[in-house]
């Protein structure tokens, strides 16, 4: 076994026994890539992606090709998901390359670091040809490759960085009207979603699209809005027999997936649909919550509570093997049932994807149409389905799972427990709650240390001393952002402050040890962090919301709930110096554009006070008003809720630093609110 045997991380597990020399990225590598004078290959990835074990298979278990790399290169695997960092800046590299990205990610790079060379997947001669040939140009060429180095490590602290803005700015309908429209030209008006192939489901964009149609009234988007939800609820992204999402659809009808589940897409996907659900009452979002909610808990949850990684696209080396059925495969399970099940599902005898025979599931049309072709009742058709998925659901337990990755980031699991707040919020189920507070209760007692810092990873067998010591664990903005987030959404559906309390404390660390006070951002590693070859800030929105954007908004919430205008100021101010950038790619923005929406139109702070306070939370919060959020409770000391506790059960309606006169309803509220 090489360097990685002693690894917590299950894709470092993974590579343990190649005949590679791996190391894991720390202080003995990169000592003996200076020491020997030797190039460092660093192998970026994650336990879930189908292409690193491809790679691996073809290039790192060959003794041929390992020979190579062990003779000419210090080896290092990193874990993308534990070193976000590290992956940041090689990203960056080659990105800058070769103008596109991914994983795996392979970087070589000099002895101190600075990368000269980087790509994805290469083919085993591809690699092999390669390897020999930077090796024997850095023997040859030394100072050529330093020079590029340099270079490149230039470019690399330049790529998405940014300059303050001085000068006032003047957020308008304009504005945003015209970044809006800007974005439509990414729709895809026919199969919903954005762009063409590969297609990801994009959460935070379509968040932030949602709250602009409801604001500026824009059916169009509206209407987009609901045929993407649609789409992704019907397409084989979606697990119809399990529940949950894979990673992206490889295809543009959303049909057949990269099979790989994520914790992260998952959790932003429950955010979404719930907050639909809210916006328009369709059954279909609550099911997709339902059933998203229902897979995490079966599949990434800890005995503990904490939320897993990741499912793996693969089973017996096989992706998508776990998944996919043939029509003989259906009829067996099914017998007399399996006609109806094929046709709601769009399984064939040919199949409907590479595999031969093999289908992946998915739905072309609504219930309503299918009842209306078969001369069916509606809920004989769902019950007749419902009772089909459950025998095909248990059959397929017995196959051969996916690998877990079992790993507990924080980061991930502030975004899980926003989920299970917006799911409580919108549909009232009491296990949400529940659910909620038990993660709440883990993340406080496992990843935030004595001394208030955050642990990105679990891990159960060292975590306590880590914990009650004073030493500083590893923790990016990302953690701080989303945990923060997420504590922020739990007060508001519980209205305790103590989970105030704990986000406050949270954003005085982060200002203490990432904020760039010339720069006025967050930088995404910590001022006591190790040290690489550039401090890079998070700023475009991806997959995941950037760490900045993040903290942006939830400065922007905390300064209203606590008044404090050193927070206001600070949000305002990272606003401004994005602003210029929102119009060139809006979808890389979106969730700063979420934040450009609470400016332009306001904030309602919603403070309902009194004994019957937690009723009147969860009616008002049937009513879609995407920018408030709510305060109050039966006591408290935030600033707003002075002087407006009493025997009565009141809302008070404020904005800009008013408040109307209090309401004794929900629906008087709300003709405030709408007046």
């Amino acid at each position: 076994m090489n360097k990685l045997a002693n690894s917590t991380s299950p894709y470092l597990l993974q590579h343990a026994n190649n005949p590679v020399h791996w190391f894991p990225w720390g202080l003995e590598a990169l000592q003996k890539a200076k020491s020997e004078d030797k190039l460092i290959l660093v192998s970026i990835g994650y336990s879930a992606c189908h292409w690193c074990h491809v790679m691996e298979h073809e290039s790192f278990e060959d003794e041929a090709v390992a020979a190579v790399m062990n003779e000419h290169f210090i080896c290092i695997k990193v874990d993308r998901e534990e070193r976000p960092d590290i992956d940041q800046i090689y990203m960056s590299a080659v990105q800058l390359m070769s103008g596109r990205g991914g994983w795996p990610l392979n970087c070589i790079c000099l002895p101190d670091q600075r990368p000269i060379y980087g790509g994805t997947y290469f083919r085993k001669n591809d690699w092999t040809s390669l390897l020999f040939n930077l090796a024997d140009f850095y023997k040859q060429k030394p100072l050529e490759a330093k020079d590029y180095a340099k270079r490149l490590t230039e470019g690399i602290n330049q790529f998405e960085s940014i300059v303050p803005v001085k000068e006032m700015v003047e957020f308008n309908n304009k504005n945003i009207s015209t970044i809006v429209e800007n974005w439509k030209k990414y729709f895809d008006d026919k199969e919903g979603g954005l762009g063409n192939a590969p297609k990801f489901p994009m959460s935070n964009n379509w968040i932030a699209l949602m709250r602009y149609a409801h604001l500026a009234k824009d059916k169009f988007i509206s209407e987009m809005l609901n045929l993407t939800l649609q789409k992704m609820a019907f397409g084989g992204i979606y697990d119809h027999v399990g529940g949950g999402f894979a990673r992206y659809s490889v295809d543009g009808r959303w049909h057949v997936p990269h099979f790989e589940k994520m914790l992260y897409d998952n959790a932003q996907l429950v955010s979404l649909y719930s907050e639909a659900f809210t916006n328009k009452q369709n059954q279909l979002y609550i099911n997709v919550v339902q059933e998203s909610i229902n897979f995490i808990l079966n599949n990434l949850t800890s005995p503990e509570f904490g939320f897993y990684s990741a499912l793996d696209a693969d089973s017996e080396g096989v992706e998508g093997k776990f998944y996919i059925f043939t029509k003989k495969e259906i009829e067996l399970i099914l017998g007399n049932e399996a006609d109806l099940f094929c046709i709601y599902y769009n399984i064939t005898d040919d199949g409907n994807w590479e595999e031969e025979h093999s289908n992946v599931l998915f739905r072309k049309e609504t219930d309503e149409k299918l009842c209306e072709l078969l001369s069916i009742n509606k809920s004989e058709l769902i019950q007749k389905i419902n009772n089909a998925k459950s025998k095909v659901f248990k059959t397929r337990e017995n196959r051969i799972r996916p690998g877990l990755d079992n790993k507990i980031l924080a980061s991930w699991n502030g975004l899980m427990l926003k989920g299970l707040c917006d799911a409580y919020k919108s549909m009232g189920n009491p296990d949400y709650l529940e659910y909620a507070l038990k993660n709440a209760k883990f993340i406080i007692d496992n990843l935030i240390t004595r001394n208030g810092r955050i642990k990105r990873v679990y891990d159960k067998y060292n975590n306590k001393n880590e914990l009650i010591s004073n030493t500083k664990p590893i923790a990016f903005l990302d953690d701080y952002a989303n945990v923060i987030d997420a504590m922020i959404s739990l007060y508001e559906i519980t209205l305790d402050e103590e989970w105030l309390k704990i986000a406050d404390n949270l954003v005085k660390i982060t200002f203490d040890h990432y904020f760039n006070n010339d720069l006025l951002i967050f930088h995404f590693t910590a001022n006591d962090d190790e040290q690489l070859i550039a401090r890079k800030s998070e700023i475009m929105d991806g997959v995941i919301p950037s760490s900045n954007s993040v903290m942006a908004n939830n400065l922007k919430k905390l300064g209203l709930l606590f008044q404090n205008q050193h927070y206001l100021d600070t949000s305002a101010q990272m606003l401004k110096n994005i602003y210029p950038e929102l119009s060139k790619y809006p979808s890389s923005y979106s969730n700063w554009i979420i934040l450009l929406l609470s400016e332009i139109y306001g904030t309602y702070e919603v403070a309902i006070t009194g004994n019957n306070a937690e009723n009147l939370r969860k009616e008002f919060e049937k009513n879609y008003i995407p920018n408030k959020i709510i305060l109050g409770g039966t006591k408290g000391i935030l600033p707003l809720l002075e002087n407006k506790f009493s025997d009565k059960t009141q809302i008070f309606i404020c904005k800009d630093k008013t408040c109307g006169l209090p309401s004794f309803s929900v629906q008087e509220a709300i003709e405030q609110i709408n007046a």
